[in-house]
């Protein structure tokens, strides 16, 4: 069964099907790859204390120090620190009018929902709360956080329920809602903001900072932050067809266009640097980036990215920063 038909197979045999089979080909494949224990919320030695044990010279952080032990025993003591094992994750999904778009396997809002269920399904463990904020119209709606299954079928179900093509006044409030979500849940966690970042930058000049960078980059300090974009081949380029009437999903104007190869070949290389503009504004900010297209098999790209970043954060953990001069 491929993972990337699932929502819009079930779709036709009913939502509760659909939340089915997407839990169902997620565990399926990815069983055994992501499950795990939590390694930590932030790089690091984690936060909460551990165990004392005896001070070693030139390795030991002073500051760390267990002042207590060491004037029990009179030999020094430092406190080890050990990762948070109970992982709260936030979800911001983008379900504004762009994403009543798809061209192949499914539409973006599609993926959008596949995706809050893949990270919800793979991340939630005994006591772990799971919970998102939602970008739909012109607000910004948030479901509590809440820990078990039937909660995520609840949360997945709202957003198969929200109302389609729903009337914006303005852009997509991305970076609001970003902002909303950082400072609302101050405890550390997994932060994931699922969105097609469709942002030409401030008039359109993909040089200048997008407005979400700022809270990107202020979420990113305090949490772990993965941003997922989703994408469409169409958004990519442009089919042969002659003539054709093209409507912005944002704002309803349509505009009727003639798609010559040079209008052709001038949108591949504006949704080229679009897209590379994104990456590197990501990157800035910090975040884990992961792209999703509506026309490959987004379990297949998720296990690809979670596997490149668990053998890196495998890495990191076993060659730890050297000190100057060792």
């Amino acid at each position: 069964m491929s993972g990337a038909h699932a929502p819009a197979t079930g779709r036709a045999a009913g939502p509760e099907h659909a939340l089915r089979r997407l839990e169902l080909t997620v565990v399926r494949r990815l069983d055994g790859l992501l499950h795990g224990q939590h390694q930590g919320l932030l790089p690091g030695p984690g936060s909460e204390p551990g165990d004392s044990r005896v001070y070693v010279p030139g390795e030991d952080d002073v500051r760390r120090m267990d002042w207590s032990v060491t004037a029990r025993t009179t030999v020094p003591h430092v406190r080890d620190l050990v990762a948070d094992r109970e992982l709260e994750t936030w979800v911001l999904a983008d379900l504004s009018p762009s994403m009543d778009f798809g061209t192949a396997a499914m539409e973006k809002r599609d993926l959008v929902v596949a995706t809050v269920g893949a990270i919800g399904f793979l991340t939630s463990r005994i006591g772990d709360r799971f919970g998102a904020y939602v970008i739909h119209g012109d607000e910004v709606h948030r479901l509590p956080a809440r820990t078990g299954r039937p909660a995520m079928y609840a949360l997945l179900q709202t957003l198969l329920d929200a109302p389609r093509g729903a009337a914006v006044s303005g852009p997509t409030r991305l970076a609001e809602a970003i902002d909303l979500m950082g400072k609302a849940r101050r405890k550390r966690g997994l932060r994931v903001v699922v969105s097609d970042f469709l942002d030409l930058g401030r008039d359109g000049d993909l040089a200048t900072e997008r407005d979400w960078e700022r809270p990107m980059r202020r979420l990113a300090a305090r949490h772990q932050v993965l941003a997922v974009e989703v994408v469409d081949p169409r958004e990519l380029e442009l089919p042969d067809v002659g003539l054709v009437a093209l409507t912005d999903p944002e704002t309803g104007r349509t505009r009727e266009i003639h798609l010559t190869p040079k209008i052709r070949r001038a949108y591949a290389e504006a949704a080229a640097a679009q897209r590379e503009a994104n990456r590197v504004a990501l990157r800035r900010c910090g975040v884990g980036h992961l792209v999703l297209r509506t026309d490959r098999d987004w379990v297949y790209d998720i296990v690809q990215y979670t596997l490149r970043h668990r053998r890196t954060a495998h890495l990191a953990g076993r060659h730890p920063t050297r000190r100057a001069g060792a």
